[in-house]
């Protein structure tokens, strides 16, 4: 068992943006839309996301609330523009440390699944233009095939370790995980996880469907969550019973509105997501320590290995952090609870991987608001692969829509329950493996049940603000590939009938663009955000 305390510092907001369609300006007055919307329970961090850049994440204070609560949402203060903000064009980021003297040499690098030609510029300190390889690349910013060789500046100097931890499908609720049973292992652990009972929502949960409600929600790998219990708090193998700020926060980060397990590992899964999705997408390239400064993180790490060495960075120092990813450390632990994590990889993307054509997911004819341009899939920020509508009202917030949020693509339903639909895409009845289409807000009246095999454009339930942090009607809509949140601007872009999604410098932010049409995402809903097929 480790004794570890996380200090964090920083903050986060969240706003959004829109643009101005003439011809619907009598219509921009039947809409008010949402303003924020979220499934976290737990304080925005610091997002990195597929937009942001990364920054620490903020502290709060220790609290004496002990972790059987029911849990309640935790409103997000956002930023709610009186017009949608323009479009900004992309800027390449600067590389803060290179190489300078000479012609530098070449590095040959294997692509790893996921890769693109803009993340592996930016995590090589390079330029587009400089990635070269003997095979074509794909049109930027296009997934590069898993294997190809690339040729590739040294501009780098004072890198940390490059030795890979974990693959990716051991961060992500990969096909890998789909039939692993958290509570029948923790029970053969014997440790206090299986005891542990706490209400989440209006249900008592034992420890062991914590995690793997965190699990699910967050597409993180339950084993990965289990690992961590045990490093940290030991609790999946020692069954004693904890007292104080170790019963009240068993992984460390001591906030008021975080206690208990449920919330913990929410916090977990979104730090994890932040250094995950913020590798995938190029915004993340250094680990921040406490007190000690910063260090360029290896630019030939894969994401899952960069989620490690984000989290544990967290509130520590570089000699902590270097225990916790050494093999003594957090992958000691691991292994001994699950062996070799590499036994469980899963190549994530395979070559020529397209998103199946989607639609956009209201009903024909209808006019609705784009409210919401990429930000956070589940929790608030750490992969921002989701985008948010609402329909047409006279009247603003929550209220009961008679609008029909659609099936965006041919599937089956995987999950109908607590606001949420999620949509198998490729028919096998696994949410985790191949596409899959989450769906939020959608009220409980008229919801399609689990199971239902739906055709392009049936109906899947009407907006509401039901399961989760929402000031106003709407759906929200995010993709899956493999158990991976598909960031919606990244190499997979969201594309529903012919829209193509662009993030923004911020949460919420961005458009919609279509044959030189631009459609600005804002809360306020003005003309400019109007869309109809």
């Amino acid at each position: 068992m480790n004794s570890i305390k996380f200090r964090v510092d920083g903050n986060f907001e969240a706003s959004r943006s829109a643009r101005r369609w003439s011809l619907w300006l009598p219509l921009a007055a039947l809409i008010l839309a949402t303003l924020a919307c979220s499934r976290a329970d737990v304080p925005p961090p610091g997002g990195v996301g597929s937009g942001g850049l990364p920054s620490p994440t903020s502290h709060a204070p220790p609290s004496a609330e002990p972790s059987e609560i029911i849990l309640t949402p935790i409103p997000l203060a956002t930023d709610t523009p009186a017009r949608p903000e323009p479009l900004a064009s992309p800027t390449f980021p600067a590389t803060p440390t290179t190489v300078s003297l000479g012609e530098p040499e070449l590095l040959l690098y294997e692509a790893q699944p996921g890769d693109s030609i803009h993340s592996v510029a930016v995590r090589f300190g390079v330029l587009p233009v400089e990635v070269e390889s003997p095979d074509p690349l794909p049109v930027n910013p296009g997934l590069i095939d898993p294997g190809q060789l690339l040729l590739i500046p040294r501009r780098l100097i004072d890198i940390g370790p490059d030795e890979r931890l974990i693959p990716d499908s051991e961060l992500v609720f990969s096909p890998h995980a789909s039939d692993f049973d958290a509570v029948e292992f923790a029970a053969a652990q014997g440790g206090y996880l299986h005891s542990y009972r706490q209400i989440v929502g209006t249900h008592w949960l034992s420890g062991a469907e914590i995690v793997e409600r965190v699990a699910l929600n967050n597409s993180i790998n339950p084993r990965l969550l289990l690992a961590m219990v045990e490093y940290i708090a030991g609790w999946v193998t020692d069954p004693a019973v904890p007292d104080g700020d170790a019963f009240n926060y068993p992984l460390g980060y001591e906030g008021e509105q975080i206690p208990g397990l449920y919330r913990q590992l929410t916090w977990l899964a979104n730090e994890l997501g932040n250094g995950y999705y913020g590798w995938r997408a190029g915004t993340l390239t250094d680990v921040h320590f406490w007190n000690t400064g910063s260090l360029r993180l290896a630019p030939d790490l894969n994401a899952g290995t960069v989620a490690l060495q984000h989290f544990f960075s967290i509130g520590h120092t570089q000699q902590v952090w270097e225990g916790a990813i050494s093999q003594e450390g957090f992958l000691r632990v691991y292994e001994d609870l699950f062996g070799d994590p590499w036994a469980y990889e899963y190549p994530l993307f395979e070559p020529g991987v397209e998103q199946p054509d989607l639609i956009l997911p209201f009903e024909l004819g209808k006019i609705w608001a784009y409210t919401g341009g990429p930000h956070g899939a589940w929790e608030r920020e750490s992969a921002w692969a989701a985008l948010d509508f609402a329909p047409a009202s006279s009247v603003s917030g929550c209220v009961l829509s008679e609008e029909w949020a659609v099936a965006a693509a041919p599937g089956i339903v995987v999950r109908s329950d607590n606001g949420t639909v999620v949509l198998d895409l490729d028919g096998d009845g696994r949410a985790h493996s191949g596409w899959a289409l989450l769906y939020l807000h959608i009220d409980h009246k008229d919801r399609v049940p689990v199971g239902s095999l739906l055709d392009e454009g049936d109906r899947i339930g009407h907006p509401s603000c039901e399961g989760g942090i929402a000031t106003g009607t709407h759906i929200h809509i995010a993709r899956m590939y493999n158990g991976e949140w598909i960031l919606a601007d990244g190499p997979l872009p969201f594309n529903m009938d012919g829209w193509i999604a662009r993030a923004g410098s911020k949460p919420y932010q961005g458009a919609l663009v279509k044959d030189g049409q631009e459609v600005l995402a804002c809360s306020c809903a003005s003309q400019e955000s109007l869309i109809t097929r």
